[in-house]
């Protein structure tokens, strides 16, 4: 199993919680395991059907955060706070930063231009890379 990254890529998180809402360009789908609407139910006292809806043929994922109706922003959000951060979906863990699979056992990351962070800060290293991967592979078993 191998994967390709960006590389020489400034990247620094500047909390502005662009991530964890719709833009005028972007609706944010964030897609849910089973295990972790599990671990954010435990963790925030609320049922499952509080904050995620369950969704079909988007496997691994089960479900989709749900948004505030007034400014499409995550259910969890709290000015730029979000108060389930410990125990946040894989898919929040990894933005600005996605992994496609490709053929065979080849994956790649990529990174959102809409996300204020990159080209900002230092230059991620090949660990930051590894550490994104193998959470990835612990969460969907890559393949």
């Amino acid at each position: 199993m191998s994967y390709s990254y960006p590389r020489h890529l400034p990247f620094e998180c500047i909390r502005c919680a662009t991530c964890c809402m719709d833009t005028k360009t972007h609706v944010r789908r964030v897609l849910l395991l089973k295990e972790e609407t599990k671990r954010i139910s435990t963790v925030s006292w609320r049922s499952t059907e509080e904050f995620a809806f369950e969704i079909v043929g988007r496997e691994p994922y089960a479900y989709e955060m749900k948004k505030t109706m007034e400014d499409k922003k995550c259910v969890f959000l709290d000015g730029d706070f979000c108060k389930i951060y410990a125990v946040r979906p894989l898919i929040c863990r990894f933005y600005p930063f996605q992994l496609i699979k490709g053929k065979g056992q080849k994956y790649s990351f990529s990174a959102s231009v809409e996300c204020p962070g990159v080209g900002r800060g230092g230059i991620l290293k090949k660990e930051f890379f590894e550490n994104l991967f193998q959470q990835a592979c612990e969460s969907i078993e890559c393949r």
